[in-house]
């Protein structure tokens, strides 16, 4: 393949699927599922330019741009976000996770073991529960954030601490039906056991090392560009998820407690090194959905539709439930519609394409079956939940309108996160100016200040003298949103999105026994 051919190709289809992502938000539907429509549509099965069946290419591929994605998350997540949720995140992650394998392994030897031309046995069904017995960060983070859900009651780093930690769970759990399944099933629990310890230990102590490390090294050199410390960030990353491998430890645990331990740390160009972590996320997401979604020959999948779409069932609405319902009993504070919505964010996505692959990759009888069945699964998943998680949150009122206050748009200008001030723009309007035209008039607030004016394609520093014109884009700056807030009312700007009404009580409250 010529090189000219190959760069056509591949911008191609990153172009289409940007375009398609962008077109496809605006109804709901989620990035990665149309990634993964794009490269279905582009592979054998569809307009046949691209022939890819690569496994161990895309094994490779799907682990590299899920390490980007794990430290990324960790990266913008704070620890005064998920300190409350230590104890219910974690027992998701795993009690949770050893739930949701064991439970469907079980029903699907009974329902489809030995059905519908798919011949599994016991291991066999254990181990496809086991692929898909983890919730998937990449589709957790990208559309719980990508949505733009504000959500009551910590909903949010719970989710997200549970899709970014419980990859460990699975993957030993994978590996060990994957030894049983080869080896005929001889087991060694007491070694199944010890080995899920060792990861976990290894991975989160790993983990937090290299992350100190990380921010210490960042923060001791002296580069004369700056464009390379994100680099050096993410080689970092890198870095802590092949040694992690070597020290036995977990590699997507040790990961994302990397990125947690760099996120809550100042280092140098920590602003401009999350921009680009942003940057290097979507393009994870694009190039790992858009390999696996050539990879798969949508043909193929006819003789497992209707296992895959039983699975499927079974997974959403019986054992994705039972596993939260039974991990989040201790934890009080978490009502009835907080676990089922808990229970509805069980999507599937990349993690259990790869560990799918894995099954491949080892020569594991059925594995080509067991790969149909779980990308059939994850279609199902992003389908069905991932373009009705705004609404099911509405539906159980466990979400609230966010705080938003206008945007910075035409002010190319940003502020360490160490500084707390509240910066913002603002159009000034004829009713504004109504106590007159100069910046004075206004009576801005002790606390506010006016730095920057935009009139046309100029900008300027104005003074308290300065005529202001119906049309001008203002920048203030303020101590702290309260103090923005007050400015913002004084001018008579609106907010961006008005308190919510109460609602009213109707059936759906009836039913649950409580208010909304």
């Amino acid at each position: 393949m010529r090189v000219e051919f190959f760069l056509l190709v591949i911008s191609l289809l990153f172009i289409v699927s940007i375009l398609v992502g962008k077109a496809g938000s605006r109804h709901g539907v989620p990035a990665l599922l149309l990634f993964l429509a794009v490269g279905m549509l582009f592979g054998s099965d569809g307009l046949g330019l691209v022939h890819f069946d690569n496994i161990k290419l895309a094994h490779i591929v799907g682990t590299v741009a899920l390490s980007a994605i794990l430290f990324s998350g960790g990266l913008d997540t704070k620890f005064a976000d998920i300190r409350p949720v230590l104890g219910p995140g974690i027992v998701l992650a795993t009690l949770g996770v050893l739930i949701t394998a064991v439970a469907t392994g079980l029903i699907l030897y009974l329902l489809v073991g030995h059905r519908q031309g798919i011949s599994l046995g016991l291991m066999g069904c254990l181990l496809l529960a086991s692929t898909m017995s983890s919730t998937d960060s990449a589709s957790v983070f990208s559309i719980l954030r990508g949505k733009g859900l504000n959500l009551k009651h910590n909903l949010r780093p719970t989710l997200e601490l549970e899709s970014g930690s419980n990859d460990p769970m699975a993957y030993v759990l994978t590996t060990t039906f994957i030894t049983l399944t080869l080896q005929g099933g001889s087991a060694d629990y007491g070694g199944a056991v010890l080995t899920l310890v060792v990861q976990l230990v290894v991975g989160v102590a790993a983990g937090f090392a290299m992350g100190k490390g990380i921010v210490w090294l960042v923060n001791r050199i002296d580069l004369d560009n700056a464009a390379l410390y994100p680099i050096l960030v993410l080689m970092g990353s890198f870095f802590t998820f092949a040694a992690t491998y070597y020290l036995h430890g977990n590699s997507f645990l040790a990961v994302y407690i990397a990125g947690l331990i760099v996120g809550n740390n100042r280092f140098v160009h920590k602003r401009s090194t999350r921009n680009f972590f942003d940057g290097i996320t979507w393009i994870a997401q694009l190039a790992m959905f858009l390999t696996l979604g050539l990879l798969v020959n949508p043909s193929e999948m006819k003789r497992v539709l209707v296992p895959g779409l039983v699975i499927s069932v079974v997974m959403i609405f019986v054992t994705r439930p039972l596993s939260v319902f039974v991990s989040m009993a201790p934890f009080r504070r978490y009502s009835f519609r907080d676990r089922l919505f808990v229970s509805w964010v069980g999507l599937r996505g990349a993690v259990p394409i790869i560990f799918a692959i894995l099954c491949r990759v080892e020569g594991v009888p059925g594995s080509d079956e067991m790969f149909n069945i779980v990308f059939l699964c994850t279609l199902t998943s992003l389908v069905v939940q991932g373009t009705t998680l705004p609404l099911v949150a509405r539906w159980l009122g466990v979400s609230q309108p966010p705080e938003e206050q206008p945007r910075i748009e035409n002010f190319d200008i940003d502020f360490p996160e160490e500084i707390k001030s509240a910066a913002t723009e603002v159009e000034i309007t004829e009713e504004v100016l109504e106590n007159g035209n100069r910046l004075m008039d206004l009576r801005l607030p002790e606390k506010t200040l006016a730095i920057m004016v935009k009139r046309g394609d100029s900008y300027f520093v104005p003074t308290g003298k300065t005529q202001l014109h119906s049309g001008d884009r203002l920048m203030l700056l303020s101590d702290d949103q309260p103090s923005l807030a007050d400015s913002l009312r004084k001018l008579g700007v609106k907010p961006s999105s008005e308190p919510p009404s109460k609602p009213r009580r109707d059936w759906k409250a009836v039913f649950f026994d409580e208010e909304p």
